[in-house]
């Protein structure tokens, strides 16, 4: 799934702070799915956070192999994070979705996201995370729920070229499970809504469609993200390998991948003041 600024990532002790940044994307991952072609992208973004944890922000997804329409969508949000006690944090918010018409992203049906998580420290040892979303999707398709389940261990290097230097790896598992109307919305909406099929296909696509409002697992990630945080500036690397579960037939859409796993990065920079 890809991460845009991170709903936790706090103002430095009680002051508000801005921060703007732009990361590139190698590949359009919801969820594990995918198309069959690699679809990076480019997302500048910008976020402002208030001494009280209040935050607004806001993104653009800009396709750069396009030659034409390359603004393929963004979102605007605004949350809460907030910490329960030294050891459990946790954030809510809100995210409204804008995509193109000619959008080919797997989530493109998806309107607005309402999130809530959790994590515990226990320690220095690791940090289990619970996640939850449920999103509205557009033009009469069924809304979905997704649930987030993730570990973590805390790799801190202080000092790596300069005193106040900070390298954080932070080596991370999870599973995700929910829904797949969104899945509904790509395929009537987007993939078949010109195309000529035969009752054959009709029957096998209201199969599978009927389906997609069960509760099912939907991939397992592995992935290591990698910041660098000097003065103003943030670095980040963030590679992952997902295991998809319960991927669309093959026979149902031929531009979908049905690959049992894919891999992707994001990496970028930004400021913050």
């Amino acid at each position: 799934m890809d991460e845009k600024i991170k709903p936790n990532d706090k103002s430095t002790g009680n002051a508000s702070s801005f921060k703007f940044g732009i990361n590139y994307l190698s590949n359009n991952v919801f969820m594990g799915r995918t198309d069959t072609t690699a679809t990076p992208m480019i997302v500048p973004q910008v976020k402002y956070t208030l001494k009280s944890g209040i935050y607004f922000s806001g993104a653009l997804d800009v396709i750069p192999n396009r030659k034409k329409k390359k603004l393929d969508g963004g979102d605007i949000s605004v949350g809460y994070d907030f910490d329960i006690t030294d050891d459990l944090t946790g954030s809510a918010s809100y995210s409204k979705l804008f995509y193109s018409k000619t959008s080919t992203q797997i989530g493109s049906g998806i309107s607005s996201t309402f999130n809530a998580n959790l994590t515990y420290d226990i320690g220095t040892i690791i940090s289990p995370s619970v996640s939850v979303d449920y999103n509205i999707n557009r033009q009469g398709i069924g809304n979905d729920i997704f649930l987030n389940l993730g570990i973590t261990h805390d790799f801190i290097i202080v000092g790596v070229f300069g005193d106040k230097d900070l390298l954080l790896i932070s080596p991370t598992a999870a599973m995700n499970a929910g829904t797949e109307n969104f899945y509904d919305a790509y395929l009537t909406r987007k993939q078949f809504k010109n195309a000529k099929r035969t009752a054959a296909q009709d029957a096998l696509i209201a199969k599978y469609t009927s389906q997609l409002g069960n509760f099912t697992l939907l991939d397992y990630e592995l992935s290591a993200p990698l910041e660098y945080k000097t003065g103003h500036f943030i670095f980040q690397f963030t590679p992952t390998y997902a295991v998809v579960k319960n991927d669309i037939p093959k026979q149902i859409a031929a531009r979908l991948s049905s690959q049992p796993s894919v891999f992707y990065f994001e990496t970028g920079v930004s400021l913050k003041f």
